[in-house]
């Protein structure tokens, strides 16, 4: 069992109070006191500043939490399979990101669970940074991510190759064209994924390669809820630069209409990141062979 401080401390951390963690936990507040201090005291280190009836992690604290965090991770982690293996069952948590939750990651997903019955899938999402932060704290098993980072800890399969393109409602005078200029686009009514995201940051990025800036567009809203904004797009009422994945089952039914933005070769991978010492690679590569089964649907 993992020893009961670290719970105190992290549900501290969560609620930001003292009197708040002791109710989650069913304890009482001098109990939660006493589990801080004797950590602190394990530790030789502050763990929280109090300020303005909150309570703030210092330096020293940060690290004990994402430590605590790993530890929790783990260990639930260890629950699970000591469980599965009983039941012959396996349990995994995959984040995505919100774009990848919106293409046939999910169908796929789902497709894999009915074809093998011994498979529980949880899926959440997250931005790319928060699902690699859970994916080092082993609060999920795998993530679903635009791209790579330099980690050697992570190591990464790969899913699919995917690129940015213009989506357009099917009754714009562009969708019948085979690319447009930046000139034209500038034009545009443009609905734009918030500054946070990657698609968004891609699309900048190529800008900046062209000597362009996105001020000089005309950016008439910023959402970061892809189902919304295809909806729009789907009523003509603006434009948007967004994955092809995304639009697939869009394409197929003949509601949106995509093509290419000319010297804008916004090509991305999409991968699967794990941790080093995953071992179920049979499972990962099954994933990816059903993924792209599922893709076939599409075209």
């Amino acid at each position: 069992m993992l020893d009961p401080k670290l719970y105190s401390l992290l549900q501290v951390y969560e609620c930001g109070s003292f009197i708040a963690a002791s109710k989650k936990l069913s304890i009482t507040q001098p109990a939660v006191s006493h589990h801080i201090r004797a950590l602190e005291e394990e530790l030789h280190v502050s763990l929280f500043d109090r300020r303005g009836g909150r309570v703030v992690l210092t330096r020293e604290g940060e690290e004990v939490v994402k430590c605590a965090k790993k530890m929790l991770g783990l260990y639930q982690s260890l629950q699970r399979d000591l469980q599965d293996s009983k039941r012959l069952i396996s349990h995994l948590t995959i984040g995505v990101t919100h774009t990848a939750e919106s293409n046939p990651i999910a169908e796929a997903l789902a497709n894999y669970c009915a074809q093998n019955d011994h498979v529980m899938i949880k899926m959440i999402t997250g931005t790319i940074k928060n699902l690699y932060s859970k994916l080092k704290s082993y609060e999920i098993d795998l993530a679903i991510v635009e791209g790579r980072i330099a980690d050697p800890g992570i190591r990464y399969l790969l899913m699919d190759t995917d690129y940015l393109v213009l989506a357009v409602s099917v009754n714009h005078p562009f969708a019948k064209r085979g690319m447009i200029s930046l000139g034209e686009l500038k034009k545009e009514r443009m609905i734009l994924r918030l500054p946070n995201s990657g698609t968004r940051n891609l699309f900048v990025a190529h800008l900046e390669s062209n000597n362009m800036d996105l001020s000089e567009f005309n950016v008439i809203l910023e959402l970061d809820n892809i189902a919304t904004i295809k909806d729009l797009i789907r009523r003509d009422l603006g434009v948007s630069i967004l994955p092809r994945s995304v639009c697939l089952d869009e394409l197929k039914k003949k509601k949106i209409a995509v093509l290419p933005v000319e010297n804008l070769s916004m090509v991305r991978e999409i991968n699967i990141a794990y941790q080093s010492d995953f071992t179920q690679m049979d499972m990962l590569h099954d994933i990816v062979a059903c993924y792209r089964e599922t893709l076939r649907h599409y075209q």
